[in-house]
């Protein structure tokens, strides 16, 4: 096997999206148009998107780490946004722009065209993520959009199996395409929960950082396996694991915690530089085998049905956003009015990505009868023209277009106080516990480490630990000893009291990840001398 294509995209891709972080053009672009260049310079391989690899192998990783970035809390609370977009908008999407397809594309049949339909009906997580970061959306944007993305692709993929059934000539039903879809649904949730609760406390009882990692990336490839070894949805399974994860990771050790932060960043970057170098380097892949669909006429349907995905999701955004405000009074009185400005951005940022490809590059060569799947080439350069479409139409002028509509960003005055009220609690509580802990003969200090605690609780600030060698008379702890372990002591009073705060919602969870890495930084300087 010649591994040194692969070396080459991820050396070059990670190259490119290095590069992207100097200029204003985010990663994803210009890794895709890097990728489109790159594919007709003589000599370079063809990299083909093996369903067989992008599926099982790189989306659980991507949707894992999108997941356990996300607040459990915010999506629960934008839980009808949330489910009217991964949900109704895709069933919707793959309607239309299958019905679209079938009117515009002569002879293309009318199940291919929805087969076509479920292709590029989801967002793709990784494009909303990533563009999401680099454009400063309101969090309440943010989190619909990252809810919408992670559970998608759940819906595009059962009902891309319910229209090849039908295209392949299996017989599909309305009945067996909603089973399909309510094993999918249902059962992906059900092994997520199964999951969940055993792959946490397993994580918690390992004492080393190194094996809790490693527990950590088998995670998403084990929830994703254990699902579609039964039939249901690996993307539901793995986005459920990872929120509660993600949710309890306060719970895990302070240096697996810090660990785990760098090994999935890293993780992330490679496989989000990779995946967007690979939507570009498949265009001379696409093109070949077009067959009839040439020239003009290729380009109009190409246009097209890029401009159906467009107007469809306005079509539902707007409808989703207004008409259960207008038909439910508990509503309007729970929630405020979003404007016409959060739905716009939220209709405009559809992007399509790697998985919309991956599912093309899965349609079968040929009926059950042997006959090839007629439209399939076609299929496969629409996917790739609306990817690409939506990835730079829609991708470069979200920003001018956010910076247009002046949308209210994140209110950081008020954020800062919610900080700094929230440590003054965590603060008062390590006070209280360090004089408790200090009243106990078994804890006795000399006064200056003492004072030493109650400075570094106001301050955060001291890094360097003075090592005594006073030895505890009743212990027999030095009093080094003795100072990193009340200080520990301390710092989860704390921790605790931020996660109180968080779940009282406030403080986000964004701020929480802040306050506690503040913590676990403090806790790995005290710590470092026993490591």
């Amino acid at each position: 096997m010649d591994v040194m294509p692969l070396l080459l995209l991820v050396a070059g891709s990670a190259a490119v999206a290095a590069a992207a972080r100097r200029t204003p053009v985010p990663a994803p672009l210009l890794l895709v148009a890097i990728g489109l260049i790159v594919s007709y310079i003589p000599g370079v391989p063809d990299y083909t998107l093996d369903p067989e690899i992008v599926l099982p192998l790189v989306l659980p990783p991507l949707l894992y780490t999108a997941a356990t970035d996300s607040s459990y809390l915010d999506l629960r609370a934008q839980l009808r946004p949330v489910a009217l977009l991964s949900v109704g908008y895709v069933l919707f999407a793959t309607l239309v722009v299958g019905w679209a397809a079938y009117r515009i594309v002569p002879g293309l049949s009318l199940t291919a065209a929805l087969v076509l339909g479920a292709v590029v009906a989801p967002p793709d997580a990784v494009a909303a993520t990533a563009i999401a970061r680099r454009v400063g959306l309101p969090s309440r944007v943010t989190t619909i959009l990252q809810g919408e993305s992670l559970v998608n692709d759940a819906t595009a993929i059962t009902a891309y199996r319910v229209a090849v059934a039908a295209a392949v000539g299996e017989g599909a039903t309305w009945a067996g395409g909603i089973g399909e879809f309510l094993l999918a649904a249902f059962g992906g949730v059900g092994i997520g929960l199964v999951l969940m609760v055993p792959l946490h406390w397993l994580r918690t009882r390992l004492k080393e950082a190194l094996l809790q990692n490693t527990l950590s990336l088998l995670i998403p490839f084990v929830a994703y396996a254990a699902a579609e070894q039964v039939h249901a949805s690996g993307v539901l399974a793995v986005v459920v694991v990872a929120l509660w994860l993600g949710h309890r990771a306060w719970e895990v050790d302070f240096a697996t915690r810090l660990q785990e932060e760098a090994v999935w960043k890293m993780v992330a970057f490679v496989l989000e530089s990779a995946v967007f170098a690979l939507i570009g380097l498949q265009l001379p892949i696409v093109l070949k085998g077009l067959g009839a669909y040439q020239g003009l006429s290729a380009a109009w349907y190409a246009v097209a049905v890029f401009l159906v995905v467009v107007a469809a999701r306005f079509v539902w955004v707007y409808p989703a956003t207004f008409l259960p405000r207008l038909l439910s009074a508990r509503i309007r009185r729970r929630e405020e009015s979003p404007g016409w400005k959060g739905p716009f951005v939220i209709g405009w940022a559809g992007m399509r990505g790697v998985v919309s490809l991956a599912i093309a590059f899965s349609i079968p060569v040929e009926l059950h009868d042997g006959a090839p799947f007629d439209g399939r080439n076609l299929i496969l350069f629409l996917t790739f023209t609306t990817v690409i479409g939506t990835l730079v139409v829609q991708g470069v002028t979200l920003p001018t277009l956010i910076r247009l509509l002046k949308l209210p960003g994140r209110d950081t005055r008020a954020e800062t106080l919610a900080e700094a009220n929230a440590q003054a609690q965590a603060s008062r509580a390590a006070e209280q516990r360090l004089d408790a802990l200090l009243a106990d003969e078994r804890n006795a200090l000399p006064p200056p480490l003492a004072d030493r605690l109650r400075t570094v609780l106001e301050r955060r600030r001291n890094a360097v630990w003075e090592r005594l060698g006073q030895v505890n008379p009743v212990t027999g702890e030095t009093a080094d000893d003795v100072y990193r372990r009340l200080s520990r002591e301390m710092i989860s009073s704390e921790r605790a009291v931020f996660v109180k705060l968080r779940d009282a919602r406030y403080i986000d969870d964004e701020m929480l990840r802040t306050l506690l890495r503040r913590l676990d930084l403090e806790e790995a300087a005290a710590y470092r001398e026993t490591m």
